[in-house]
């Protein structure tokens, strides 16, 4: 059997791979999508992280294909659709990332609240403005957060640590479970109006999509910052430069784009505006678990034992067909 390793992961990652001298393992980074449908039919796994794009084309050609191994959260690097119509299983690492990318989440909106990389940026340029950077207390501030999934639920107990009131939106989250973190569940109309800082931690579909445009930035309070550490294209970014030059929000820090990777956006010319290149789930611990968690499931795959991360269900009657 065969292996394709097809974006860069942790050689911890790798190295599970290769326990099995009957497997091989080819690392091929930064393949475009002809070169993926050129020799992906010789592969039965496919591992990425978010770089590759997983197309329809590629997996309408990977006859041999069993499992797709996403080493991170969000899977919308990969046609699903596609994959589920020819029975390739697609697992991703749900928990691997978690701290990471609450921390990095929690780090922008301390960033936001005190205003930390333009007054390094003025500092260095050998202007001391003290006064110009009066920043933001977080304690008794209200942080909304849309999604209370595994990081959700990490950002509100940082928040809670620092004093901040919390409201959610998790349609899928009972009250019981908000209320066991200190968190108040509410419509994501009242997250939208109580927000002083509002964070987004929901996959990236069509349902979701640009769910943050002009009409819920006129929701918000005035002079709201807006943090999104989850998937670009949640928040629509001409909307979200229109409310900041209009002064209704006061700033923003994201970590994803709606097309990445991403160097030049209007954004970008916006001091209130603090930006990172995906760094969410990029520390040296996040990078080893993702690669090992999605690894060993591949492996466990490919000698028949049942997903432990599987993104999607296909019946067992359906593959056996």
């Amino acid at each position: 059997m065969k292996i394709l390793v097809a974006d860069p992961i942790s050689q911890k990652g790798i190295d599970v791979l290769k326990t099995d001298p009957a497997i091989q393992v080819d690392v091929k980074l930064k393949q475009s999508e002809a070169e993926l449908v050129e020799i992906i039919g010789d592969y039965d796994a496919l591992v990425v992280r978010s770089e590759t794009k997983v197309t329809k084309r590629i997996i309408d050609n990977a006859h041999k294909l069993q499992v797709i191994g996403r080493a991170g959260v969000g899977v919308d690097n990969i046609d699903l659709n596609a994959a589920k119509a020819k029975e390739i299983l697609v697992v991703n690492t749900p928990g691997g990332n978690t701290v990471a990318a609450a921390e990095h989440t929690f780090g922008l909106i301390l960033a936001l609240a005190r205003h930390v990389p333009q007054a390094n940026h003025d500092l260095k340029d050998g202007n001391w403005n003290r006064s110009k950077y009066t920043g933001t207390e977080l304690r008794n501030k209200t942080l909304g957060i849309l999604g209370l999934g595994r990081i959700g639920k990490e950002v509100a107990k940082f928040a809670t640590a620092f004093g901040m009131k919390i409201v959610a939106y998790d349609p899928f989250l009972s009250k019981d479970s908000a209320h066991s973190l200190g968190v108040k569940l509410v419509d994501f109309e009242t997250v939208l109006r109580e927000a002083d800082f509002l964070t987004v931690h929901m996959p990236l579909t069509p349902e979701s999509r640009k769910l943050i445009s002009a009409e819920q930035f006129a929701l918000m309070k005035d002079g709201a910052c807006v943090v999104n550490c989850a998937r670009g294209g949640i928040v629509c970014e001409e909307a979200l430069y229109q409310a900041i030059v209009a002064g209704k929000v006061k700033g923003a820090a994201l970590d994803v784009f709606e097309k990445e990777p991403q160097v030049c956006s209007p954004l970008f010319e916006l001091d209130q505006v603090i930006v990172t290149p995906h760094l969410g789930a990029s520390t040296k611990e996040a990078q080893i678990n993702v690669a090992v968690e999605v690894c060993e499931d591949v492996m466990g795959i490919l000698k028949g034992n049942e997903p432990l991360n599987p993104v999607f269900t296909i019946k067992a009657e359906a593959k056996s067909a």
